[in-house]
């Protein structure tokens, strides 16, 4: 089924939100949404996907971080993930004007082949040994054409579901497909278990991910032609106008809405903690905790923090429809950054595995109840016209945040990863992420009642 006729650009929609009583009356149910056709087969798309990506990403770390043939240290680590995600962070929103120029259910098809292939490539360089720009390069590549997918799966769920549904299914299917992003992970650990973890296991390990964006493809094949969208396009005619200004488009489109630029930058806030988080995680693994009992050190310490996650993420599934549907979705924001600056504060007093690994729970729960409330928000209230750009501004934004909060943490953490001071200082930035996200929203509360004010201090007021 297809969303209503969206709202232009330059007009974003001003219906008032459902109240949270209506909103529950008209909930759908998860097993009901999961009878709709289009959508299951867009999440199924999405998992094929997510499970190559997650695979793809684990097996890289793996030869990269965890490789006995090669040495890793913060510097090492902060440049790889930099190579990977800030350059398709830059093109990213231009990339984004495409999304609303041609048929989404075709850049799904396409990208999803061209992937498979780039994997391959990649899985020859790491047989072959080679490191450095090459390989970096390589998985640039890999990860620019994912995030393209992933920003075209979001784009298209209003085509397949309607909106006052959308928050249900948002959760579903973002949570999930984390889910399997993350079982993906384990599946490549799994693997590098049978197949070795030198160059020519990591290599076949990194083939092996391939399967799934072949897989997408193949469902992806599956819609008709233009069901996924756009309905129509506000954009120039010439394509490399447009694309040209979808950086543009997507943070005007931001801007004038002030709940989706709350959840931004609440988001944002998240990314930059949990990007010290990870370097901090990577290195204790690599260098400080060893396993004791059923936890463990090293790359199967990396897949219990990742399963562990997942686990959070379920969590946030459950949560996030509860409290939107009767608190609302700012409510439901403030809570989850309370609870993650809450968390790194008893991190950094007792920075032990057993509470990193609670800690990768409690975060995982936490910045994926942000994340569903950001999805939901673009999704309900911005255009189709202009929904890929804004997507594609999101993955951009989140990603050069995550990349600089790795880069600080690089230079001011010790190889070992131990680092109290620098872990309670994320707590701050939630805080600071908690006080931006409120003050958006007060602002727009102060426009909307100016005018009334205006008028009752005019002249019939004297």
């Amino acid at each position: 089924m297809s969303t209503p006729p969206p709202g232009r650009l330059q007009e974003p929609s001003t219906t008032p939100p459902a109240s949270p009583t209506a909103v529950g009356t008209e909930r759908l149910g998860w097993l009901r949404l999961l009878r709709e056709r289009g959508f299951r087969r867009l999440l199924a798309v999405r998992f094929a996907a997510q499970w190559g990506d997650g695979m793809f990403q684990a097996a890289l770390g793996g030869a990269v971080l965890f490789n006995p043939e090669r040495e890793a240290d913060p510097l090492a680590v902060a440049a790889g993930l930099a190579v990977i995600l800030l350059p398709y962070s830059l093109v990213g929103p231009f990339a984004g004007a495409l999304l609303d120029r041609w048929d989404r259910r075709r850049v799904l098809l396409v990208a999803n082949c061209l992937r498979a292939v780039l994997t391959l490539v990649v899985a020859v360089i790491v047989f072959a040994g080679v490191a450095g720009a090459p390989l970096y390069l390589a998985a640039l590549t890999v990860a620019g054409v994912s995030r393209f997918v992933l920003a075209g799966l979001s784009a298209a769920l209003p085509h397949v579901v309607t909106r006052r549904h959308l928050v249900e299914a948002n959760v579903v299917a973002a949570t999930a497909g984390a889910g399997v992003a993350a079982l993906g992970g384990a599946t490549a650990i799994g693997a590098r278990a049978l197949l070795g973890a030198g160059d020519a296991g990591s290599a076949l390990t990194t083939a092996v991910a391939a399967v799934g964006s072949v897989l997408a493809a193949v469902l992806a094949a599956g819609f008709a032609a233009r069901l996924l969208g756009p309905d129509r396009t506000d954009e120039p005619d010439r394509t490399l106008v447009a694309v040209a200004h979808g950086l543009v488009d997507g943070a005007r489109a931001t801007a004038r809405t002030p709940t989706v630029a709350a959840s931004f930058l609440a988001l944002a806030a998240h990314r930059l903690a949990f990007g010290v988080s990870t370097l901090l995680m990577l290195m204790l693994f690599r260098h400080t905790f060893t396993g004791t009992g059923v936890l463990r050190g090293g790359m199967g310490g990396v897949g219990e923090a990742v399963v562990l996650t997942a686990a959070g993420l379920g969590v946030a599934a459950l949560l996030t429809p509860w409290l939107v549907h009767r608190l609302g979705r700012p409510w439901t924001v403030r809570i989850a950054l309370l609870a993650a600056a809450g968390t790194q504060v008893a991190l950094a007093a007792w920075l032990t595995l057993p509470a990193v690994l609670g800690a990768a729970f409690l975060l995982g729960a936490a910045g994926q109840v942000v994340k569903l409330c950001a999805d939901a928000g673009v999704q309900s209230e911005v255009g189709d016209e202009v929904r890929g750009r804004v997507f594609a501004l999101y993955d951009a934004v989140f990603n050069v945040c995550y990349v600089l909060a790795i880069a600080v943490a690089a230079l001011l953490a010790p190889p070992t990863g131990v680092a109290p001071l620098l872990i309670a200082a994320t707590a701050g930035v939630y805080l600071l992420g908690l006080l931006a996200h409120d003050r958006v929203l007060r602002r727009a509360r102060r426009r909307r009642t100016e005018p009334d004010e205006d008028r009752t201090s005019g002249p019939l007021a004297a």
